[in-house]
């Protein structure tokens, strides 16, 4: 029964694509809108390109 077992992993550090719509910005603090939520996301997690 041990070599049945099923492993499940997780990745961390992925990357998640979600469409929203920006509610506000604050000094460092982006508020998206999601479905119902309204989700503060610090700018710093923003990648910028140029």
């Amino acid at each position: 029964m041990a070599d049945d077992q099923i492993v499940k992993k997780i990745s961390v550090n992925s990357t998640i694509s979600l469409k929203g719509i920006v509610k506000a910005i604050f000094n460092d603090t982006v508020h998206v809108q999601i479905g119902g939520k309204i989700i503060p996301i610090p700018a710093s997690d923003f990648k910028l390109e140029k």
